[in-house]
């Protein structure tokens, strides 16, 4: 295997990790910055006020996208394991 597609390999599990990350990161970054303006506008200013309600929300998001999240990752591995005799050919 070359470097070429060494690199390629690698692009595609990088974005594959991005693609299942990001739903889970945009329920925790909407869920933070609803609860900063929350804290900001009471000037309530604890530290459990704010990770309760995302630690909640994440838990929940990835229950919620679980099913979805595992078909990718099964999609993925198939699709990977189906190329290893190609790439050890080049």
């Amino acid at each position: 295997m070359d470097s070429a597609t060494s690199i390629e390999v690698l692009q595609a599990a990088i974005v594959m990790a991005a693609t299942i990350a990001t739903p889970i990161l945009v329920v925790g970054l909407v869920v933070g910055f609803l609860i900063s303006l929350f804290q900001a506008v009471t000037q309530i200013q604890d530290q459990t006020v704010s990770a309760v309600p995302k630690i909640v929300a994440i838990v929940f998001a990835l229950v919620l996208f679980l099913p979805w999240i595992t078909d990718h990752l099964v999609e993925y591995t198939r699709t990977t394991y189906e190329q290893i005799p190609e790439l050890m050919q080049k």
